[in-house]
């Protein structure tokens, strides 16, 4: 789905002032893995499911400490008000369209369930964005074995971007959005930790790359000549895994600096927007095993005056991961959920952008 794109690195983009790790994704953190289901059948079904699954064992049992943040309350987050109060996942984090989250629910509790013979609740975390500009929603095409095989399939190492799983038919600042990824090294000095996001983009808004008003350059963005089309609505979904020794109140905080990211490439955070973001860390010392819940066992997290760091880089993250989004997707043709027409997700231009950038001195 990718053949002619490219990543922002490669056209000049690099925001922030951290160096992203190997593969510059979420999987950069070790043991994170991320899997797709993709699905693009017949002229109408243009959607799908990705999974992160936190580290390689039973997330069930061995449970992740988590923080929950969210701008603009308008989606379905599963899961989310018992992420808000116990402070941990205990699922991997599935997300899908907006009419597929029930379904996902299902098939995450029977993978949870099958993995674990004596759990009698089990705290499902599926997130969603809308793509029923260019999915017909209402066929409900995503089932539960399209959830079990992103989950299946989910691997470490680079991450496949753009039109593909959940990002299959989402849209961003009137161009092609999809699933984007990136991830920051601290300096050792500041702890040498890894900060990864993904991202599902389907917003709205005045695209910014790095500083530059690409939307305004181009002669698409949200409110153009006065005029409210709900074109910001849409929602975007944010993933943020780091390995530092943070505690479920510290991680709360790492989230809602995704939202400093989404500010720096235009979000409006409209009213029809979900704006959400989830992190977790994957630092075994902080890790939620049965032996500690068995001993009220204390662990030690990294302290407060030590955060900023992690911020800066949570934030840097997550606005690249919406640019290699971007910048990845391929033009999509499909059919809008809600009118029966067909309708068209045009990719940005890259040559188009290429002037934009060579303008404000971005070169490759």
């Amino acid at each position: 789905m990718s053949e002619g794109r490219c990543r922002a690195r490669d056209l000049g983009l690099a925001p922030g002032i951290f160096r992203p790790g190997a593969h510059n994704a979420i999987t950069d953190v070790a043991g994170v893995a991320v899997g797709h289901a993709t699905l693009i059948e017949g002229d109408a079904i243009r959607t799908g499911v990705t999974a992160i699954l936190p580290h390689p064992g039973n997330p069930f049992a061995d449970r992740v400490p988590a923080g929950l943040s969210v701008i603009n309350g308008f989606g379905k987050l599963a899961g989310a008000t018992q992420v808000a109060e116990l402070g941990e996942l205990e699922t991997p984090i599935v997300l899908t369209n907006t009419l597929a989250v029930g379904r996902a629910v299902e098939a995450l509790v029977d993978w949870t369930l099958a993995r674990n013979p004596d759990a009698v609740s089990v705290n499902a975390v599926v997130g969603e964005t809308n793509d029923g500009r260019l999915n017909d929603i209402r066929a409900r095409g995503v089932t539960g074995a399209h959830v079990l095989d992103a989950l299946d399939g989910a691997t470490g190492g680079p991450v496949e971007e753009g039109c593909v799983g959940a990002g299959t038919g989402t849209m961003a600042f009137g161009f092609k959005g999809g699933i984007g990824t990136s991830s920051r090294v601290l300096p050792a000095a500041l702890g040498a930790w890894t900060v990864g996001a993904l991202v599902q983009a389907n917003y709205g808004g005045v695209l910014t790359m790095d500083g530059i008003s690409v939307g305004r350059e181009l002669g698409k963005w949200y409110l153009k000549e006065h005029t409210d089309r709900g074109d910001a609505d849409g929602s975007v979904m944010v993933v943020i895994a780091t390995d530092a020794p943070l505690s479920d109140r510290n991680l709360t905080r790492l989230a809602t600096r995704a939202m400093a990211g989404l500010a720096r490439t235009g979000a409006a955070f409209s009213d029809g927007s979900g704006d959400y973001a989830l992190a977790f860390s994957t630092h075994p010392g902080v890790r939620r095993t049965p032996e500690r819940r068995a001993h009220q066992a204390i662990v030690a997290d990294w302290p407060n005056d030590r955060m900023s760091p992690l911020f800066v880089a949570a934030a840097e993250a997550v606005e690249e991961a919406v640019l290699n989004a971007l910048t990845m997707a391929t033009t999509i043709i499909g059919r809008d959920g809600r009118t029966g027409r067909r309708a068209r997700g045009e990719a940005i231009d890259l040559d188009a952008l290429r002037v934009v950038l060579a303008r404000h001195g971005r070169t490759a």
